[in-house]
């Protein structure tokens, strides 16, 4: 057919039309249409000086433009996809960091509350039997925040608190005495020490417990306290903190 036409260059027009007429009328597949525009197209042309190629070499092209006009939205699909992947990927991320942080941060809270029933337990114990008083007078949440500070000093080392040997003082008019020891992990062998110290107040009792306590038996602790650091297996001076 294109041969014939090539030859009949009046009637090529009337050719064109009337072909693609037929073909678009007798129910054939989108793929035939669009080689017959390829070819006639190139017949009209080669009216102009235009060279022509051959009526295969159209059709090669033409198949090779349908697939990839066909698999082009496929790979535009797996690019959307693999963006949706990597979207899940980090918020799964995220949200695993998230809990993360929220499973240490309930271990740090679970440690100060333990640290502190420890040291409370110590002071009572020590009351009668060391301090000598009746009534022992600590400022309000000052047990909690000594065993924050102790959980947060000890956070540097390698074992964390579990490595830690706290020691418990108490400064009076005496001089300094020791009120407890705790040991936070007694299966993993200290590695650093830390000595807290309380300090008496200079009025050894609180006046509205005078008409009720002998003097000398009522015992109050001033907020401030030191904490010092020391390694055990290190010739490195200890670190004092003064907390007020």
């Amino acid at each position: 057919m294109l041969r014939a036409q090539l030859r009949q260059p009046h009637s090529s027009a009337q050719a064109l039309h009337g072909e693609d007429r037929d073909h678009t009328l007798g129910g054939d597949t989108g793929a035939t249409r669009t080689g017959i525009g390829m070819v006639y197209s190139a017949a009209l042309l080669f009216g102009h000086g235009v060279s022509v190629r051959s009526e295969e070499d159209s059709v090669v092209e033409m198949i090779g433009k349908y697939f990839c006009h066909v698999k082009a939205p496929a790979r535009k699909t797996t690019a959307a996809r693999r963006g949706s992947l990597d979207s899940c990927d980090e918020r799964d991320n995220s949200s695993a960091f998230a809990d993360l942080d929220a499973g240490l941060q309930h271990e740090q809270q679970l440690l100060q509350k333990q640290m502190t029933g420890q040291i409370e337990r110590c002071l009572t114990e020590a009351k009668a039997s060391i301090l000598h008083c009746q009534v022992l007078l600590l400022p309000r949440h000052m047990t909690s925040r000594v065993g924050q500070d102790v959980v947060h000093t000890s956070a540097d080392e390698p074992c964390g608190l579990r490595g830690a040997s706290v020691k418990l003082y108490v400064e009076n008019k005496d001089g300094l005495k020791s009120v407890g020891c705790i040991s936070p992990d007694q299966t993993v062998t200290p590695t650093f020490e830390l000595s807290v110290v309380f300090k008496a107040d200079k009025d050894d009792g609180w006046p509205p417990l005078k008409h009720i306590f002998d003097t000398n038996k009522v015992l109050k602790l001033r907020p401030e306290y030191r904490l010092v650091k020391r390694k055990l297996y290190s010739s490195a001076s200890p670190v004092i903190h003064d907390f007020h």
